[in-house]
């Protein structure tokens, strides 16, 4: 049953959730508060194989809510250090939401410099695990602000992931390791799998329409078949995601922490 009376974020953390379904048995890994939530409630609901970890070094059976835990006590199920991790990464074994600070019509990210690289304008962390990363496994991309800053015209200011330009694949070079999933911004759902991996929304979130995505979109963007207005939360998702979330960290997450449904003039101003 669906619920008319959610937020914005609690829409996205089920969008969020949607990039792991049927997946299987692998390693997800949602970094930021509302793609660990996504991950999070696909393991509680329609992906029940997945794995995760504490954050730390042990596998758990159940996810574990973010931000102060007080009495609730873990249920582990397995050693998982740092080195494990490398195995689950080198052999394809992991899907990972990331928040890139660019992306370009390639599905290329960028998490290291916005500028030229040897003057940016700014310098964030370098490339970090992102190059390994992204050509060993899959990675979708969490956006909570959708704009032509991070969605480039062109090519990404520093290549720190992997995508489908041609042009930086090398002859022999094996593409079929890496991979992408889905992009959840404040606007749409999108993904790579349109004609020759073009980019295409598949969902647009309530009061949003194709043209103010476009309009904010760096690059063409297709209509996927099937285009609708993405799923809202279902009363018992929303109790999955209040019992991930104790203390309501979602509602920090967006700016304003505005309503899931929303006029056209909303979403605009």
């Amino acid at each position: 049953m669906s619920n008319q009376s959610f937020s914005l974020a609690e829409l996205m953390i089920v969008a969020a959730s949607e990039a792991w379904r049927g997946n299987g048995e692998l390693l997800a890994s949602g970094l930021g508060i509302i793609p660990r939530l996504g991950a999070g409630l696909a393991k509680l609901s329609h992906s029940p194989e997945l794995l995760m970890t504490d954050s730390e070094a042990f596998l758990v059976e159940e996810p574990i809510p973010v931000g102060p835990r007080g009495d609730y006590v873990p249920k582990y199920a397995g050693y998982m250090p740092f080195e494990r991790i490398f195995e689950c990464v080198w052999h394809g074994r992991r899907h990972a939401m990331i928040g890139p600070t660019q992306i370009d019509r390639w599905a290329q990210t960028n998490l290291s410099v916005v500028g030229d690289y040897h003057k940016p304008k700014v310098a964030m962390l370098g490339v970090r695990g992102l190059p390994g990363n992204s050509i060993n496994h899959l990675n979708s991309f969490f956006v909570p602000s959708h704009n032509k800053r991070v969605f480039v015209d062109g090519e990404v200011d520093m290549v720190s992931g992997v995508g489908f330009n041609p042009e930086r694949w090398q002859p022999g070079m094996r593409r079929d390791f890496m991979g992408v999933g889905r992009v959840v911004s404040d606007l749409c759902v999108m993904d790579f799998n349109g004609p020759d991996h073009a980019p295409q929304v598949l969902s647009l979130h309530p009061g949003v329409d194709f043209a103010t995505v476009q309009e904010r979109t760096g690059f063409e963007l297709l209509k996927a078949p099937g285009l609708a207005e993405t799923a809202h939360p279902t009363d018992a998702q929303l109790a999955l995601i209040r019992r991930l979330d104790p203390h309501d960290l979602r509602s920090k997450q967006l700016k304003g922490n505005p309503a899931g449904i929303r006029t056209l003039e909303q979403v605009r101003a």
